[in-house]
């Protein structure tokens, strides 16, 4: 996955939640953008976890399968 994508993701208006599904099976909702870090690199990405606000996720991006945001319509679109 390239960090591109998720910084459009990030600054798309008005924003839409999106989850984060990663190689383990593992999935990150991201509720806002404020709930993400990406690292200058483009290499790794924060999470935070929106039930607990104090725990975050590191991701290596390289572990990221897919992205599966919101339509408008309440439907899902997933990005690979």
């Amino acid at each position: 996955m390239k960090a591109d994508e998720i910084r459009k993701l990030l600054h798309e208006r008005p924003f839409r939640p999106f989850v984060v599904h990663v190689a383990d099976g593992g999935r990150l909702l991201v509720k806002h953008e404020d709930f993400v870090a990406l690292a200058p690199s483009g290499r790794e990405m924060l999470v935070y976890r929106h039930d607990k606000p104090d725990d975050y996720e590191v991701v290596d991006l390289l572990s990221v399968t897919r992205l599966e945001v919101s339509t408008r319509n309440g439907t899902r679109k997933s990005s690979r």
